[in-house]
């Protein structure tokens, strides 16, 4: 599927002088940058996964034919060529589990982090999909399994509790993509012991830097960004704007990579999942996981940039 961005993100990257002829693999960025990607560690349990995963909403929603898949195998290809991990996914996602499911069966790759979802209500429902989800994955063992924006999620945590005790799962959390339900997801992190919350955070929608993360991190709670492109409107925003000369100055060389390093710079977040079906764009966003990340000054000034935009 094409994101909403892809032509104003595409043209940005070509002014760059950094289209799709320099990021054709395996191209100047095809290359993976020297060194390894930044590694973050989940609180609960002192393990370390890259900060840069992957989402699959919208994006691996697709049908059996090569033409649509292929991308999306190269896409995977370059996230775990640059150390990738973390795949989010959800049964919310149409076909996206059962695509990862069948790629992965492919492709030559490391061991994945899974990272989904249970989205129903009832017990036994819950435990259905979870076991479906896992069957389409092909694993036995799911890393991390959230409930999904939170429905009936006294039932599910309980059931993930439960789980992680018999070792069907790894790490149980909580997801949300909107800020009015800031007040639910600081209400169960305080109430419930979770390993990992996952939220919205952009230049653009910013609330949960004050609020959730230092709760997220005196709670011991690890942290995945959702929607970190706000489905596109940042590129929208930006348009053809050039990417500003300090940039540099902790390694973004392009939009995407300084709204990710922006996630990044706050050092309670664990992990961030742009979702993409455009190998160059991951090459991209990969990227943003290696070499320095804005100081507190950086980041202000990428505030002030984004505020004074018109």
């Amino acid at each position: 599927m094409n994101e909403p961005w892809r032509l104003t993100r595409r043209t940005a990257l070509k002014l760059m002088g950094v289209g799709a002829g320099a990021l054709a693999w395996p191209g100047a960025w095809g290359r993976v940058p020297e060194g390894t990607i930044r590694k973050r560690t989940i609180p609960s349990s002192g393990e370390q996964v890259p900060v840069v995963g992957v989402g699959t909403a919208r994006t691996f929603n697709v049908g059996r034919t090569e033409a649509e898949r292929d991308p999306l195998a190269e896409v995977l290809r370059r996230f775990f060529d640059h150390g990738g991990r973390v795949i989010d996914t959800s049964p919310m996602y149409g076909s996206a589990e059962t695509v990862i499911g069948d790629l992965l069966a492919r492709l030559d790759h490391p061991e994945p982090f899974y990272a989904t979802k249970v989205w129903t209500r009832g017990e036994r429902a819950g435990i259905r999909q979870m076991e479906q989800s896992a069957e389409r994955l092909g694993t036995d063992v799911i890393d991390l399994m959230q409930v999904h924006n939170l429905v009936d999620w006294q039932t599910h945590l309980d059931t993930l509790a439960r789980w992680k005790d018999e070792g069907h799962i790894r790490y149980m959390g909580i997801t949300h993509y909107v800020v009015s339900a800031f007040d639910d997801l600081e209400r169960i992190m305080k109430a419930r012991d979770l390993d990992w919350v996952q939220l919205p955070l952009s230049l653009a929608t910013p609330e949960a830097a004050d609020r959730l993360l230092p709760l997220a991190a005196d709670r011991g709670i690890a942290v995945v960004v959702n929607r970190p492109f706000e489905n596109g409107r940042l590129f929208q925003r930006v348009g053809d704007r050039e990417l500003p000369g300090w940039a540099l100055e902790f390694g973004a060389e392009s939009w995407a990579q300084l709204f990710l390093k922006y996630i990044l710079a706050h050092p309670e977040v664990t992990c961030v999942i742009p979702a993409t079906s455009d190998p160059e764009h991951m090459t991209d966003d990969m990227r943003a996981g290696f070499g320095p990340l804005p100081d507190a000054a950086q980041r202000r000034r990428m505030e002030k940039l984004w505020a004074e935009m018109p």
